[in-house]
């Protein structure tokens, strides 16, 4: 059995997703979100990201994290400057834990968990908890979006990090 974490870097929220199962068979899961104010310094809330990661990897101990790859929108330029940053420490982290990630682009995500690479926020987020059987909504969409990841991590990668063919 695998246990694989999934994480979509937001500055303002970072969800997180946690899938345990082998294969495509699902046997637990698990979701949330970490928040950061506006009104704290940039550097304190990559801090505060990168100490709640480092909790999560320790306490959860998943076998390797599949993070939503970067990407920077034309209309919103400097969002992709701080999605980088956190990503940035998001695998950093991963790294002090000793634990191998993935990046998956977010049209790939979409693809894989709705047959559409353009598929909207609540139709990803159906995907998902028709996977895993969650019977309400999820929220944020940025847990959805983390279990997504997950579930991709779950279905091609071993519980060693190597692709499944």
């Amino acid at each position: 059995m695998g246990k694989i974490l999934g994480i979509d870097p937001g500055l303002a929220a970072t969800g997180v997703g946690i899938v345990s199962g082998r294969g495509v068979a699902i046997d637990g899961y698990s979701f949330g979100c970490i928040q950061t104010s506006q009104s704290t310094s940039l550097p304190r809330r990559l801090e505060h990201i990168f100490t709640h990661i480092l909790q999560l990897l320790s306490t959860e101990a998943p076998d390797l994290v599949v993070v939503e790859d970067v990407f920077s929108l034309k209309k919103y330029p400097k969002s992709g400057i701080f999605l980088g940053q956190v990503s940035g420490v998001v695998l950093l982290a991963c790294a002090r834990a000793g634990l191998r990630s993935f990046a998956v682009p977010v049209r790939e995500a979409k693809q894989v968990l709705t047959g559409n690479g353009n598929a909207s926020k609540s139709q990803l987020e159906a995907a998902v908890r028709r996977c895993i059987g969650h019977p309400s909504p999820i929220r944020p969409f940025h847990a959805a979006d983390a279990l997504g990841l997950a579930i991709i991590g779950l279905y091609r990668y071993d519980t060693k990090g190597t692709r499944r063919s």
